[in-house]
């Protein structure tokens, strides 16, 4: 990649500092800058690739950090003794204006290049009578989109403008109005809605990557997740949809998991779960990374997450007391035939003499976090040994941002909250095909829903869907515990399926990055902020009042602008 970005000719200016009353620009040379050439004219097809490899560069910077604020704010992970002291105060929410992981400037930084190429690329010129600028130009936008998106959910209200900033005066912040994650949502939902059909460009090999398209924020998604944290759900829903079932690129859950293989619940089975988390076949974007430092910037998430080397086997993050309670309190289902009557048999599996804990329940823990106890080590390094599958090895050379079953949970999450709670929890037990969605999902509900639930029989089959809840539990669609409680009234229908969502999301996302956001969320659905507040109050395994009495005030999730 960096071979690549070595070719671009320009230089640019980048937002260095982001004061509280002033925007400092300043000029930088490094290899790893986030650059655009502000008298650089946009009229070639050269153009388009460098200034669209820029702007893929400039999201490295906010790579890793994506995650790590994302997980680490949340009730999934916890800090370990070898954490930084930067990571154990996001953690615990203290002292974070100057903070590693608190740098607004590289958000504006992606922003301030977006905003160049939409100011001057040129969509009128043509070569060979295709546009030269428009597949980037819908690429790009999605870009800002995101990154603005990011600023809202990270740092609540801040400062908006879509021009470029050239001098001094104009980066004056109080020149520009302030907006929250739901003004950027409103106004980036009609800023991108006319993009969803075009085509986007392709380069061919790019590093690790057969398809420069693997970089690419796909836009019905990202309008699912503007229309989501706008509150506009039945929108959602339908960008989600379109994007799954689009004619020619479907996207089936898939029937990976992690499993019990035989009645006897000898041997638990992850390698098919592994597999397709990790062999890229869920993966919708990713943000390219290099593979060595030399070359340029690497994630550094492999060695926050697991035993490496680098960190003398002391990992930094590992998995809460919450979410392995959560991990444990689920059952796996093994439906299999009995030897002697010759018929289904549905079986549960119970916590067994000799068996390690981490089997018991929900087996996506044991295929995320594997351990390992080192009987002997060199002096300095730690027995306790942990490989955190999600971040296995740094041959992959990349930070993922979406794969196919985030797109699942939120389609649920917003199908949910658009008043189709059996739809919604379908698509954790059983999985949406033609079959399932006629026997799970009332009729009244399927008539108001209309295309919201329109499956390709040909496209999703019994053969690749599968409920979301069976990746880590087996045959979730047997299970006579999992279901919707009994509820008085449909709104509490709708919260008891969105407690199963964000329990599901736990089980599912865990480590990537998506916890802290999808408790955000769900609390401004709600109006609640003790909802954040209790779940993050918990992750430890005991209740932290003074974590609770700080959370429920929702100014305190965001991190302060320095």
């Amino acid at each position: 990649m960096k071979s690549i970005i070595r070719k671009v000719s320009v230089l640019s200016l980048a937002l260095a500092t982001f004061g509280s009353s002033l925007l400092t620009l300043g000029s930088c040379s490094e290899p790893e800058s986030n650059l655009v050439d502000f008298n650089h004219t946009l009229n070639s097809p050269n153009d388009t690739v460098y200034s669209l490899l820029g702007v893929i560069h400039s999201m490295r910077k906010v790579a890793d950090r994506t995650v790590i604020l994302g997980e680490v704010r949340g009730d999934l992970v916890t800090v370990t003794d070898a954490a930084s002291y930067d990571l154990k105060n996001l953690a615990g929410f203290k002292n974070l204006g100057n903070n590693e992981y608190n740098k607004i400037s590289d958000y504006y930084a992606i922003i301030q290049n977006c905003n160049f190429f939409i100011e001057n690329a040129n969509l009128s010129l043509k070569k060979h009578g295709e546009y030269i600028f428009r597949k980037e130009y819908a690429v790009i936008k999605s870009y800002r989109a995101w990154a603005y998106l990011q600023l809202a959910i990270n740092y609540g209200s801040v400062p908006f403008f879509t021009k470029t900033i050239l001098s001094e005066k104009e980066a004056d912040v109080n020149a520009y109005p302030k907006y929250d994650v739901q003004q950027i949502a409103e106004y980036f939902i009609n800023d991108i809605k006319d993009n969803v059909d075009i085509e986007y460009p392709s380069y061919g090999s790019m590093g690790t990557f057969t398809n420069s398209r693997d970089f690419y924020l796909n836009v019905r998604v990202l309008l699912g997740d503007l229309c989501l944290w706008a509150g506009r759900y039945a929108e959602a829903a339908k960008y989600y949809h379109d994007y799954l079932t689009k004619l020619g690129d479907t996207h089936p859950t898939g029937v990976a998991k992690a499993y019990w293989s035989d009645r006897d619940f000898s041997s638990p089975i992850t390698a098919s779960y592994i597999n397709d988390l990790n062999l890229r076949s869920e993966n919708i974007t990713v943000i390219p990374m290099e593979t060595t430092e030399y070359d340029g910037l690497i994630t550094k998430l492999y060695d926050a997450f697991c035993s490496t080397t680098n960190n003398n086997y002391f990992y930094a993050l590992d998995a809460s007391e919450s979410y392995t309670s959560l991990s444990k309190a689920q059952r796996s289902i093994l439906v299999d035939i009995d030897p002697v009557t010759q018929l289904p048999d549905t079986l549960v599996y119970e916590h067994i003499n000799g068996h390690p804990e981490i089997v018991r329940g929900d087996l996506r823990e044991y295929g995320v976090f594997n351990r390992a106890t080192l009987l002997s080590s060199n002096d300095g390094y730690s027995k306790d040994y942990l490989t955190n599958y999600k971040y296995r090895t740094t041959s992959d050379a990349f930070v993922r941002l979406y794969r196919t079953q985030h797109v699942y949970l939120r389609y649920a999450e917003a199908l949910n909250r658009a008043g189709y709670p059996n739809a919604a929890f379908a698509i954790l037990k059983y999985g949406l095909w033609r079959d399932n969605i006629a026997n799970y999902i009332p009729e009244h509900e399927r008539e108001v829903a209309g295309d919201l639930l329109s499956f390709s029989e040909y496209s999703f089959t019994e053969e690749n869907t599968q409920g979301i809840h069976s990746r880590g539990c087996n045959r979730a669609d047997a299970d006579t515990l999992y279901k919707i409680p009994e509820c008085a009234t449909k709104a509490d229908s709708i919260l008891a399926v969105e407690n199963l969502i964000c329990d599901e999301m736990a089980l599912e996302t865990v480590a990537e990055g998506l916890r802290y956001y999808d408790l955000m969320r769900i609390s401004m659905h709600r109006n609640d902020p003790t909802f954040l507040a209790d779940k993050i109050a918990r992750r430890n395994g005991t209740f932290d009042q003074k974590l609770f009495n700080y959370l429920k005030d929702q100014k305190n999730w965001y991190l302060p602008i320095k």
